[in-house]
């Protein structure tokens, strides 16, 4: 009991279930530890991680301890939990404190449990672990070689402190690499945050109104996907050229104070507080869905929406109805949370198996060369992306075409022209 602290070690053997099936569905990540069991290149390395706690990311500790390293793990939402997973590697010796349904205190022991280890490399999602080691823990930094990071709001945050010059130890934007944030953001995000919205709802979302603000990676996912359900999708944006793709792949876009009006269902997917506020919540219409999938519960303004309601009540999991002292109704999913963890599972298997082999392989590389690395936030290297792309294609099945030596020579060739 001493190295973990979960919800309930009863719930062990469903959570080896699931984690089972995720490790059916994650042959990249299976190829790589079956690759990496016998070297232990890992070994000696103490990883601290806080990264949601769900099958896939089970699949990467279980592969960062088949490699050798000593593992101490929580999870980057307080909602995000699978408490069935949590207690399988808990009973597999994984030194873990997560548990659903934490307070913003409980999330802070314990990232400050796991930070007892000692790291050598840290493992991030979000940027709490790096900034709790950089403001409260800073005499740990010296023994630290390098970390990663996996989600678009950490690498923002970790850019910052780098420009700032405030970053201790260097970092991998694992979010950056083409073969994660252009599936898992795109194909994940968009996937899973529908599942938490059915899955809260039950609704149907053929002809309805559905806004999503950001058209990022994940708001591209998610517009794609609620289109394929038979949604008309409106896009919010203040980036000009984002805002232009949204429009030429065949989605309205206009401001929030007019979207307000007219949607069914909001999603959130910026990285920026206060995207929906006060006078968005007052112009809604009765029975509108909010409901978020950026990294932090900031961008729905829950302060202006209580402030709102003369009643606030859980009429389904996940689903708070706000009355407001007009009787309209406005329905929160998931307290503003990432509403495809809170809600749902998480992103399917098969696109996290690309992400966490980025995740380990950016491990390997920080073990061995992070005690050479300038302190600033580096890019996954297009060699590693290719590699994984290439075994992706391999496990199912797929074989393309290669450039010939004279089709090489041409490419250099400045020359070569009408």
């Amino acid at each position: 009991m001493d190295n973990y602290k979960i919800k309930d070690i009863a719930l062990s053997d469903k959570g080896k279930q699931k984690i089972a099936w995720a490790e059916s569905r994650m042959p990249v990540l299976m190829h790589l530890r079956e690759k990496f069991e016998k070297q232990k290149p890992l070994a000696g390395m103490r990883i601290v991680g806080c990264l949601h706690v769900t099958k896939e990311t089970a699949v990467l500790v279980k592969t960062l301890k088949a490699a050798g390293a000593q593992v101490s793990w929580s999870g980057c939402n307080p909602l995000s939990t699978q408490d069935d997973v949590a207690a399988a590697l808990a009973s597999l010796g994984i030194s873990i404190y997560a548990w659903h349904g934490q307070s913003v205190d409980d999330f802070y022991w314990c990232i400050d449990k796991t930070l007892e280890l000692k790291p050598t490399l840290t493992l991030d999602d979000g940027a709490d672990l790096i900034f709790r080691v950089h403001s409260e823990k800073q005499e740990l930094a010296a023994g630290i070689l390098g970390g990663t990071e996996e989600t678009t709001t950490g690498v923002h945050r970790l850019r910052a402190m780098a420009e700032a010059g405030k970053l201790l130890y260097p970092v991998m934007a694992v979010n950056d690499a083409e073969t994660k944030w252009d599936f898992d953001n795109v194909y994940g995000t968009g996937q899973s945050s529908i599942d938490g919205i059915l899955r809260s709802t039950s609704i149907l979302l053929a002809g309805k109104n559905f806004v999503v603000a950001g058209y990022g990676h994940c708001g591209k996912g998610c517009a794609m996907r609620a289109r394929g359900m038979g949604a008309r999708v409106i896009v919010t944006e203040v980036d000009p050229i984002a805002a232009l793709k949204a429009n030429l792949e065949g989605f309205e876009v206009m401001p929030m104070d007019q979207a307000c009006k007219i949607g069914d269902i909001f999603i959130t997917a910026t990285g920026v507080k206060d995207v929906i506020i006060k006078r968005h919540f007052d112009k809604m219409k009765d029975g509108a869905i909010v409901c978020n999938t950026g990294h932090y519960d900031c961008e729905l303004n829950l302060k202006d929406l209580y402030a709102l309601s003369k009643s606030v009540t859980e009429i389904r999991p996940n689903n708070e109805e706000c009355i407001a002292k007009d009787g309209k109704r406005i329905y929160l999913l998931a307290k503003g949370r990432l509403v495809n963890l809170a809600a749902a599972e998480g992103h399917p298997s098969e696109v996290m198996d690309m992400s966490f082999a980025n995740q380990f392989l950016a491990m390997l590389f920080m073990a061995k060369n992070g005690k050479t690395l300038e302190k600033k936030v580096y890019d996954v290297s297009e060699e590693q992306d290719q590699e994984i792309a290439g075994i992706k294609l391999k496990t199912i099945g797929i074989t393309i075409d290669k450039l010939t030596p004279e089709q090489l020579a041409y490419i250099k060739d400045y020359t070569a022209g009408t």
